[in-house]
């Protein structure tokens, strides 16, 4: 006496919560949703205090320059650097590599026999 047993689903859909279903016959986890937290760790940031070095010298940053000091900070953060001096053509950035952070900004003439001090590390780009 073999009756068919009936099994009732554990979840209201097919495929459980978390999980996408790719084909018939593979089941994959879907990548988790990117918190806005995360977001903010990937951008650079700027401090108040760079914000007013930048107005008073004069330095406007165009998005692709802001995304090249991006990739130097994440070349940085890779090789363990904490505090990084970041140059950039006539202008040089202390940069917190923890916190993505642009501390302070200088343009050519600021630069001029100015020495750096409490970095770890420094990116030319």
């Amino acid at each position: 006496m073999n009756e068919p047993v009936s099994v009732g689903r554990l979840y209201p859909s097919p495929v459980p919560p978390g999980v996408t279903k790719r084909s018939n016959a593979a089941v994959e986890t879907a990548k988790p949703a990117v918190r806005f937290q995360d977001m903010l760790q990937q951008e650079v940031r700027i401090s108040k205090h760079a914000q007013n070095r930048l107005q008073e010298r004069g330095i406007n940053l165009k998005p692709e320059q802001m995304e090249q000091i991006r990739t130097a900070v994440d070349k940085a953060e890779a090789k363990g650097a904490k505090e990084s001096l970041v140059l950039m053509r006539d202008m040089a950035f202390i940069v917190n590599v923890k916190s993505k952070t642009i501390v302070t900004a200088m343009d050519g003439s600021s630069m001029k026999d100015n020495v750096f001090t409490q970095i770890d590390s420094a990116i030319v780009i």
